[in-house]
């Protein structure tokens, strides 16, 4: 019988949205690191979308929707 390759496997999707006061990078990094403390054995992060929340016409908060990978555990 043949070995698995450590890359096959089956890996689940899902979307968090990480904000931060300070930048999109700061956004995404919170993303991931909030969703690390669930998800076990993230593998990618991709960044889906990035915006602002504006009040009275000044940036308060930057999002960033993040598209994170991590193994399916059955």
């Amino acid at each position: 019988m043949a070995k698995k390759s450590a890359s096959e496997g089956v890996y689940r999707v899902t979307d968090v949205i990480g904000t931060s006061t300070v930048s999109w990078e700061d956004a995404a990094k919170n993303a991931v690191n909030a969703a690390s403390k669930s998800l076990r054995d993230l593998r990618i992060a991709e960044v889906e979308k990035m915006d602002m929340k504006v009040e009275d016409g000044k940036v308060v908060a930057y999002r960033t929707r993040v598209s994170l990978s991590f193994k399916y555990e059955a």
